[in-house]
């Protein structure tokens, strides 16, 4: 990460190892910026008291490995990011006057879309800010994995049933609720079905209609000018002195046939002449024809206008034309027959929902038994783990339970209840937390002081690790009233979660810091700001020195110094 203007941090560059980075300095030094840093890559709330005083705004950039084809890679490409080379670029800037951007993999997005890749990218357990586990859905969702295929199997198969009982019910409630409706949508079908069929009309009709309507309306008009145009072409029987152009053109191609021979590019047009001859014979006959099969009947125009006046009627209800209130009566003649069946598919869905019903209850009461079943085991590691975290007497256990259903239609039966149920069943699990003997069992969000919370999340994350799709995991402050013995087991175990995980720690224990595969040290310099030199990567000497101050309050302490020695070499003797 690179962290500007924030806080005390100038400008500053924090190197994450890919495996336990532990982050310490100074009280007040600015270790808390590195959290805070990483809370708005994820999308938290963005205060502008946070911007360096005298800087317009703060800027954070990160660079996350995302494995390709992961949740948060998909995601993240669905929002126009790109990817380079399995790395997503991420940058916030907080302004001054409380204004933020977000941009993740070049792109602007909103802030939102950060908080939604968090949960799938890093789990933050720290005094103030807890997430993951601490909520009832995840802590399911913990427990589901730890359980591996005794819940995923029955939770595949109940998925399924419960989104084909959901599809079901909708379709049933709409059919009853919308009764009143659908009758009065099929008695409406049902008339306009009636008009359609009482008129019987044909595909095109209308188009036919219409031209001969037009043919009808000019009948007298259309006959003259045949008539007319006829006696141009053939002659007039009552006029035998007039001129046809029949005859003409058989007099042209007779003067051109008598002397044809003697210039063949005059007899070409003497064949043309003769072909035009043919044709003038061929209108004119067809002319005719067409004058005695012309209709002039007064009664058949009537007989088309009102036809076309019925066909009118049904297209401006059920269609711009013909054809198209053909398609309606199709449509609605499909539709109908739903509708009329009505009883008969209720009666179907019924049977469906009830065995759907009994269905969900038998792998709920699976669901139920195979979590109980994994919760005793999952608790009991973790109680385990506490021992060791310098909380000897501390209890962990899993409440397991279902709700009343409010009515018999809403709910499932398990174990002999109607219980309420959801996408995942009919349990709510909440992980409970007894931190001494005669406390109740609370859940861990109240029953624990933030520094007890932290280490119960660790030791919850050391169970779990393996099993949580969760890459990162953030933890400040997880030591905060242990030291010794307690202390080191913190580091052993914050160790061995980074074999599966990145581990990021802020530390006040050399105990801690010693298992770290880096240690970033973070330090002002004299004007009270941490500049880009102000986090360091500690090594060697370095990091002895570190640990010896974490240890005295001095780096030159040959007591403190042999300490830290002996710390990193039984740190490395683990490893």
């Amino acid at each position: 990460m690179r962290i500007r203007s924030l806080g005390v941090i100038d400008d500053a560059v924090v190197e994450l190892s890919p495996g336990f980075t532990a982050v310490t300095g100074e009280t007040g030094a600015g270790k808390t910026m590195v959290v805070t840093s990483l809370g708005l890559l994820l999308g938290g709330r963005a205060d502008p008291a946070l911007v360096r005083i005298g800087a317009a705004s703060a800027v954070v950039e990160g660079r996350i490995s995302v494995p390709p084809g992961a949740t948060a890679a998909v995601r993240a490409e669905e929002a126009g990011a790109e990817l380079d080379d399995g790395v997503l670029l991420v940058s916030r800037t907080v302004s001054a006057e409380g204004r933020s951007r977000a941009h993740l993999g070049g792109r602007s997005v909103p802030v939102g879309l950060l908080a939604e890749l968090a949960d799938e990218l890093v789990a933050v357990h720290g005094q103030t800010d807890q997430q993951g586990l601490l909520k009832p859905a995840r802590q399911r969702g913990a427990l589901d994995r730890y359980a591996g295929d005794a819940v995923a199997v029955p939770l595949a198969a109940y998925g399924e049933a419960y989104r084909r009982l959901r599809a079901v019910v909708a379709e049933l409630d709409e059919i009853t609720t919308r009764a009143r409706e659908r009758a009065q949508e099929a008695d409406l079908l049902r008339f306009g079905l009636r008009e359609i069929e009482a008129v019987e009309p044909r595909a095109g009709e209308d188009v036919e209609l219409a031209a001969e309507a037009e043919r009808l309306g000019h009948a007298e008009a259309l006959a003259s000018a045949a008539a007319l145009a006829h006696g141009a072409l053939a002659g007039n029987p009552e006029d035998p002195e007039a001129v046809d152009a029949t005859t003409l053109v058989a007099g042209a191609g007779r003067a051109l046939d008598a002397v044809r021979a003697h210039d063949p590019s005059l007899a070409a047009l003497a064949d043309r002449m003769g072909e035009i001859s043919i044709l003038l014979t061929d209108v004119a006959g067809e002319l005719a024809g067409y004058a005695d099969d012309l209709d002039a009947d007064p009664r058949r125009l009537a007989a088309v206008e009102e036809r076309r006046a019925a066909l009118t009627q049904l297209t401006r209800k059920y269609g711009e034309d013909v054809t198209a209130v053909l398609a309606w009566a199709q449509e609605s003649a499909a539709r109908l027959t739903e509708l009329e069946g009505d009883d008969d598919r209720i009666g179907e869905l019924t049977a469906e929902r009830d065995a759907l019903r009994a269905e969900l209850s038998v792998l709920a009461q699976a669901l139920t038994d195979a979590r109980t079943e994994a919760a005793a085991r999952f608790a009991d590691a973790v109680t385990a783990e506490l021992a060791s975290l310098a909380m000897p007497h501390a209890r962990v256990s899993f409440d397991i339970r279902q709700t009343e259903s409010a009515d018999e239609a809403s709910g499932i039966e398990v174990g002999g209840r109607n219980v309420a149920y959801g996408p995942s069943g009919a349990d709510e699990v909440e992980l409970l937390l007894a931190p001494h003997p005669g406390a109740p069992p609370r859940p861990i969000a109240k029953g624990a002081s933030g520094g007890e919370l932290s280490r119960v999340m660790l030791a919850v994350e050391v169970v779990f690790a393996g099993t949580d799709p969760v890459p990162t995991y953030l933890f400040d402050e997880v030591d905060a009233g242990v030291g010794g013995k307690a202390a080191v087991e913190i580091g052993r175990r914050l160790a061995k979660l980074a074999k599966s995980a990145q581990v990021v720690v802020v530390t006040h224990l050399p105990q801690v810091a010693a298992f770290a595969d880096r240690q970033l040290l973070v330090e002002k310099t004299s004007d009270g700001s941490v500049t880009r030199s102000g986090v360091t990567v500690l090594e060697g000497e370095d990091r002895v020195r570190e640990l010896s101050r974490m240890l005295a309050g001095q780096e030159d302490s040959e007591t403190a110094r042999a300490h830290a020695e002996e710390l990193l070499a039984t740190a490395r003797a683990d490893a």
